[in-house]
């Protein structure tokens, strides 16, 4: 039984065989998936960068982490809207501000007429910081 296995010691740092020739212009463009499209060889499982060349892996889908660094991109909201550093930061702040506002009596219950009386007050004062923020950033605009 011990004649029957032989070279059980593989490489895995070795490319597939398919991609051992020399790359020529007649080889497709496509790889497989869990292959390097720059040399060919095969990514090691959980690896974002290939071992052997260190092109980086392309991810299948877009992560929740991926896609809120496309929606929450500084620098592409300043310029689509067309506002300095400044003024975009005080948008920023305005709009948080706001949101702390309307989340303020769904976070904060009122028994008594005292306590509905303060959540307004917080709800005021929010929304008072939310106009300077705006205030602040229409005197920072270019």
């Amino acid at each position: 039984m011990s004649h029957a296995a032989h070279n059980l010691h593989p490489e895995f740092w070795k490319p597939p065989e398919a991609a051992e020739a020399a790359p020529t212009p007649a080889r497709p463009k496509t790889t497989p998936a869990g292959a390097c499209p720059r040399c060919g060889s095969e990514f090691v499982i959980g690896a974002r960068f290939c071992h052997v060349c260190g092109t980086a892996r392309m991810s299948r889908g877009l992560s929740l982490k991926s896609l809120l660094s496309q929606v929450l991109d500084f620098h592409r909201i300043r310029e689509t809207l067309g506002l300095a550093p400044g003024a975009a930061v005080a948008l920023g702040l305005g709009i948080v501000c706001l949101i702390a506002a309307l989340f303020t009596g769904f976070l904060f219950t009122a028994t008594t007429l005292t306590d509905w009386q303060a959540v307004q007050v917080w709800r005021i004062e929010w929304l008072l910081a939310a106009a300077a923020a705006f205030l602040a950033g229409i005197l920072l605009k270019r």
